[in-house]
């Protein structure tokens, strides 16, 4: 007689519908990340502010970016690849203490210098936070799913683009206590008081758990989020949704029925699925080694045309000749389509092969900008600058999927957080080369710097990317 053997955590993930626990889990992840947008485009809006009041130069400014990339290409080394071995929760609620401390310290900066060093420690705790997040939807997400809900945290993390356009549009100018452009950065620290409600919602992922041979705690978080989601009381889903979270995650010996399976089961669930231990020498082993090195080439190219257009837009405008009140006004506008990206990466990232979406779009960016950069009129540079914008974000939502589905959950955050640190680390030297092409070469210099690089990023994908949709994450990793 055949003896059915009990299902892994990743099968049972897959099967859950998609609903209450998933919306509600996306929302609070959603939150977190919103300071990681808001603290990108920040330093864009007020270096324009900084540079035109003398608090900074044209160099300095290119410093301060620098500074920020270098300490978020720390952090994604240190809390990207930690997190395979800290725990997706963990990570993600350190790195939002972190960064809003110093965030807050930076809004006190006296000097330039002291800018410039705060701006390092608050981006070691913003680094790797769009890292962990890509990897924990991706392992709490079925994978129908999967590309949807990533883009929607981008989506809402892009909605922080015009909050903080606004702000800076509104409190430039004004000096209450301290200068306007520091409100804007102690308005930017406030994570820190979501931080332990975050910790108190969240459930770490079962995916992990399991790969660290923690199988009951991960057994009684499935359990509980099959009961909340089937909602079909049986023997085998009896843990009540209203368990707080962190009861879910202690240790099942307070309660040895409350898994809802029996001792037997369990016993036989935890012996089917062995503890693995990821090692960074896996990445340079196939089938990950082809993958590890197009995803260094593809971030250490995207980074070129991302950041250079999001960092540079105001400053970019400033050059030519445009006035700051109209340089924040247009970009006050280009900003408000930012969410539109990600929005219509929700809607297509499970339909269109994200591979060829991803092409698609860099190939745009390359066209667009250079329209950015040699229009002169205002409704073609606010339309251009738009439609950059737009692409640019709808790039971005499809990437942060792309790269959290090429690698096993032993090795996930570990393969992601290695690669995407090529763009935190291509983001401090390409911070430095446009600051010296703008002085030499002018807007059009740059622009043709970044769409070659946007170039470089269709090809690498074209050639060597895998089609990843609607594949499991476990058949992906074979």
């Amino acid at each position: 007689m055949l003896v059915k053997t009990p299902e892994t955590i990743a099968a049972r993930i897959e099967r859950l519908p998609v609903g209450k626990f998933h919306r509600r889990f996306i929302a609070l992840v959603s939150l977190g990340g919103w300071f990681d947008f808001y603290d990108i485009y920040m330093m864009a809006y007020i270096g324009a502010t900084l540079q035109h009041s003398g608090f900074l130069t044209l160099q300095q400014f290119s410093t301060v970016i620098a500074a920020g990339f270098l300490g978020m290409f720390t952090g994604t080394i240190v809390f990207g690849m930690g997190s395979d071995r800290m725990g997706r929760r963990s990570a993600f609620v350190a790195m939002l203490l972190i960064y809003s401390a110093f965030t807050l310290a930076g809004a006190f900066a006296p000097t330039a210098a002291w800018l410039i060093v705060l701006r390092f420690f608050a981006g070691i705790g913003i680094g790797a936070e769009l890292v962990v997040i890509d990897t924990y939807v991706s392992e709490m997400v079925p994978s129908g799913a999967r590309g949807r809900y990533v883009a929607i945290t981008q989506m809402s993390g892009f909605t922080a683009v015009p909050i903080v356009a606004i702000l800076v549009r509104v409190l430039a100018p004004t000096h209450f206590l301290i200068d306007g452009w520091r409100w804007v950065m102690v308005i930017g620290s406030l994570g820190a008081a979501l931080a332990w409600y975050f910790r108190r919602r969240l459930p770490e992922s079962p995916r992990w758990l399991e790969s660290r041979g923690r199988h009951e705690e991960a057994e009684r978080i499935v359990t509980a989020l099959e009961s909340e989601s089937l909602s079909v009381p049986s023997a085998t889903t009896a843990v009540p949704v209203s368990v707080p979270t962190q009861d879910l995650t202690k240790s099942s010996a307070a309660d040895p029925g409350s898994a809802g399976l029996s001792q037997a089961a369990r016993g036989v669930h935890a012996g089917s699925v062995t503890a693995e231990r990821g090692s960074f020498a896996e990445l340079w082993r196939p089938p990950y080694r082809r993958r590890t090195i197009m995803l260094v080439i593809f971030h250490a190219l995207q980074t070129i045309g991302y950041y250079g257009f999001a960092n540079w837009a105001p400053t970019f405008l400033l050059r030519r000749g445009v006035s700051l009140v109209h340089s924040l006004e247009y970009t006050l506008l280009i900003a408000l389509v930012s969410p539109l990206g990600p929005a219509l990466a929700v809607l297509t990232s499970d339909r269109l092969e994200r591979k060829w979406a991803i092409v698609t779009m860099a190939l745009l960016i390359a066209a667009l900008g250079l329209g950015f950069a040699f229009w002169s009129a205002p409704v073609l540079i606010v339309a251009s600058g738009a439609l950059v914008t737009l692409c640019s974000n709808w790039f971005s939502a499809l990437l942060h999927a792309y790269q959290s589905e090429l690698f096993p959950t032993r090795l996930r955050a570990t393969g992601v957080g290695f690669t995407y640190s090529w763009s935190r680390l291509s983001a401090v030297f390409s911070s430095l080369l446009i600051g010296t092409v703008l002085v030499r070469g002018g807007v059009g210099a740059v622009f043709t710097l970044l769409a070659a690089a946007m170039c470089g990023v269709a090809l690498i994908i074209g050639l060597f990317g895998p089609r990843t949709n609607r594949i499991t994450l476990e058949q992906l990793a074979r």
